[in-house]
C-alpha cells in the first residue's frame, strides 16, 4: 500500500508542476487570469494541466483498487507509468499537439490496465 501512497503524491507533485507551469506561462505570454486561453503555446500548456487532471479522476481510483483487490505493487508500478506518460505528454504537446500521442497512449493504456486489473479484483472478491 505504501507504494501506491507514494505514487499518488508524486502524482499530486507532477499536478502542482504542470499548474507552476500554467502560471509562469501566463506571465510569460501576458495572459491574465481567469484568461484560459490567448497563445498557442500556453493554451498548450493549460491543455496539459487540464487533461492531467481529467485523467486523474479515473487513473487515482483505479490505482487504488487495483491494489487493494489484486496487487500493490502492480497498481503502483502502472501507476508510475501513467506519470512517465504525462511527462511524455506534456513535453510532446507543448511542442506540437500531434505530438501527444506517445504519452496519450502511455498513460492510457497504464489506466486501462488498472481498471481492469481492479475490475477482476472486485468481481473475483465478490463472485467467489
Amino acid at each position: 500500500m505504501e507504494q501506491v501512497a507514494f505514487v499518488t503524491l508524486l502524482m499530486g507533485i507532477q499536478c502542482i508542476y504542470f499548474s507552476l507551469k500554467v502560471g509562469k506561462a501566463r506571465g510569460t505570454y501576458n495572459i491574465p487570469a481567469p484568461a484560459v486561453s490567448g497563445h498557442e503555446i500556453f493554451d498548450r500548456i493549460n491543455r496539459v494541466h487540464q487533461n492531467t487532471l481529467e485523467q486523474m479522476m479515473v487513473t487515482l481510483p483505479a490505482m487504488w483498487i487495483c491494489g487493494f483487490f489484486l496487487d500493490w505493487s502492480f497498481a503502483a508500478l502502472l501507476g508510475a507509468v501513467f506519470v512517465v506518460g504525462r511527462l511524455v505528454y506534456s513535453a510532446g504537446y507543448v511542442q506540437a499537439p500531434e505530438k501527444r500521442a506517445k504519452g496519450t497512449i502511455i498513460g492510457f493504456l497504464a489506466t486501462v490496465v488498472m481498471i481492469i486489473g481492479g475490475m477482476w479484483g472486485v468481481l473475483s472478491a465478490w463472485l467467489f
